[in-house]
Parts: C-alpha cells; sequence; structure tokens
C-alpha cells in the first residue's frame, strides 16, 4: 500500500488509537474506516476521525450501559451525595443499611439504562465536527477528544437522559426506595427531610462518568504503547 504522508498517518492514527482502547479494531476495521474518506488529506481526516470516533463512542457506551457498567466500577460508580450523608448515617443507625444499598444500587442501574441512549447523541456532536476540531482534537491534551466530546454533547445528553432516567427511576423502584427512607429519616427527632432532586442528581452523575470513561480511554492510548495492538499503529508510534 502506498505510504501516506507522515503527518496524515499520524493525525489518524493518534484518533484510531483511542478507539482501540475501547476494543481493538483489526487492521482490516482501522483501513477500513480511512478507505471511504475524501481526497485531500484534509477532508480525509476529517471522514477518518468521525468514522472512528463513531466506533469508539459506541463501544464506550456498550461499556457503560451493560448491566453493573457503573455499579461495579469503583471510578463511576453513583454514591450518595453529600447532603444525603445525615440521611444515610441516621438510616444506618438503626438498622436500614440493607436499604441504603439498595438505593444506591438502584441509581446506578437507572444510570446503565440511560447510557445505552448516548449513541445517537454522541453521533450527533461528531457529524458536527470541523477541520478545526479535528485537528484541535490531534494536537490537544491527552483528553482532548474528550473535551470536545463534552462541550458539544453534555447538554444535550442531559436533555435525553432525565427522562429516562426519571422512567428508569419508576422502573427499579427507587422513588419508592427514596421516599421510603426519607420518611423513615424524618420520623427521628429532630431531622427534616433532604432538599434534593434525584432524577437531576443521578443524570449529572451518570453524565460524569461517561465522560470520564472516554477520558480513562483516551488518556491509555495515548500514553501506553502496549495498547497499541494494530500493525498500523506500532509503526506510526515506533
Amino acid at each position: 500500500m502506498k505510504r501516506r504522508s507522515v503527518s496524515l498517518w499520524a493525525a489518524c492514527a493518534a484518533t484510531l488509537a483511542w478507539v482501540a482502547c475501547a476494543g481493538t479494531p483489526s487492521l482490516e476495521d482501522v483501513e477500513g474506516l480511512l478507505a471511504g474518506a475524501g481526497s485531500s488529506g484534509e477532508s480525509r481526516l476529517v471522514a477518518g476521525l468521525k468514522q472512528a470516533l463513531e466506533v469508539g463512542t459506541e463501544r464506550t457506551v456498550s461499556r457503560t450501559s451493560r448491566t453493573g457498567g457503573f455499579f461495579d466500577d469503583p471510578a463511576i460508580r453513583i454514591g450518595l451525595p453529600g447532603s444525603l450523608d445525615k440521611l444515610a448515617t441516621g438510616l444506618r443507625a438503626i438498622g436500614l443499611g440493607a436499604q441504603i444499598d439498595e438505593l444506591e444500587l438502584a441509581m446506578n442501574r437507572a444510570a446503565e439504562k440511560a447510557s445505552a441512549e448516548a449513541t445517537d447523541v454522541f453521533v450527533q456532536g461528531i457529524r458536527q465536527l470541523t477541520i478545526a476540531d479535528a485537528q484541535a482534537i490531534l494536537s490537544g491534551g491527552d483528553t482532548a477528544a474528550t473535551e470536545f466530546f463534552e462541550r458539544t454533547t453534555r447538554e444535550p445528553l442531559g436533555e435525553r437522559f432525565e427522562p429516562i432516567v426519571a422512567e428508569q427511576m419508576q422502573g427499579v423502584g427507587l422513588v419508592e426506595q427514596y421516599d421510603a427512607l426519607v420518611g423513615r429519616y424524618t420520623a427521628l427527632p429532630f431531622t427534616q427531610a433532604p432538599d434534593l432532586n434525584l432524577e437531576s442528581y443521578v443524570t449529572s452523575t451518570a453524565l460524569d462518568g461517561l465522560f470520564h470513561v472516554l477520558g480513562t480511554e483516551e488518556r491509555r492510548i495515548r500514553e501506553d504503547p502496549a495498547a497499541r495492538s494494530t500493525a498500523l499503529l506500532k509503526e506510526v508510534f515506533r
């Protein structure tokens, strides 16, 4: 295969390297992503970047949306917010620790269900990618792609997530669990109901977790030669 310019190779490979950490594509997959790009260097760069990022985000969403995607990952597991520390402490003191743990599990299950909706929003963000965006991502810091996604998709993701979180909260019994625990807590002397919008909290924390996963994967492939597992990546990053 005819060798492309080093700058274009490096630019596209840097993008594809990030994708590899989310579930490494084969060399054929990598070259297939580049095959449909435009004729000029810049248009090839943008088209290749868009396609590569679509693959990467779909795989990232798959990771977070599976059962345990949030709950089994200590880095993104959703715990009770600090505003509920007194509630949790008070209820654990009267033997309701298991119910507190179930509440946390239900929050994470809702986040996992909502994460499945992220792909379409990410794809819309990718389609808006410009040459300037692509160049900034490829020449930026170790989480430049993640920062691009957060800047362009967090708001629409929040709008998509919140009603799904609300629905999933009902489906896993989170609202009933929370209301019951608040009722038990406010029955204790000298207590008052906490001021918390549980839907907004779970939505915001789920988004934090999603972008954390993206950033971790991007950073690893930029820093870890062992993650460069295709012939193309080994050639470019030798």
